[in-house]
């Protein structure tokens, strides 16, 4: 049966996720260099990603599986706590896709997003190219498939970042919520 653990970021798991960044699968959906995704550049990342939730900007966690191995990174970033927003990006190691690790990881950190960090919204989104997130996105029983009209501002923003067409998707604190209660508890 598999599982998923999500654990603080640590530089002892940096070498595993270069190796599965460094994917060029990984690499080049993510738009990271090679230098980015070697393990100085995960360290780096991991020094980043400490640093920025310290000061309240994201909240990154390292995925392990069932055997405490680490495979992939999931990260609530540019969180508003005026607007009670935040985004989702996800990257799981190409040996790991399609076992479910995705769903189970994102469950755990949408429960903290909701009921630690009092977020009332989470946007994820997936570049038009990149079908496999968008599939990943729709399995999600609790989400909002192209929510773009509804939210113009930042589905312009996610655009510009990507710098190509998006599919923008939300999360909704109650939908999630009452979806957990009947599934999960």
């Amino acid at each position: 049966m598999i599982k998923v653990q999500l654990v603080i970021p640590d530089i002892r798991y940096a070498a595993t996720l270069s190796k599965q960044s460094s994917d060029p699968r990984i690499r080049d959906t993510l738009g990271l260099t090679k230098a980015q995704s070697s393990v100085q550049g995960t360290i780096d990342f991991i020094h980043f990603v400490i640093e920025a939730e310290r000061q309240g900007n994201l909240c990154s966690r390292i995925i392990l599986n069932e055997i405490d191995e680490p495979i992939g990174v999931i990260t609530l970033k540019e969180i508003d706590e005026k607007n009670s927003t935040s985004e989702i990006g996800t990257w799981l190691g190409v040996e790991h896709w399609g076992k479910g690790y995705n769903e189970l990881a994102k469950n755990e950190i949408l429960y903290h997003a909701f009921e630690n960090m009092k977020l009332e919204r989470v946007f994820a989104g997936a570049k038009k190219t990149n079908i496999r997130s968008q599939k990943s996105q729709e399995k999600l029983p609790y989400i909002k498939i192209d929510e773009g009209v509804n939210f113009p501002e930042q589905h312009a923003k996610m655009e510009s970042e990507a710098r190509e067409p998006c599919i923008l998707n939300v999360i909704e604190r109650n939908c999630f919520l009452d979806w957990h209660k009947k599934n999960i508890l």
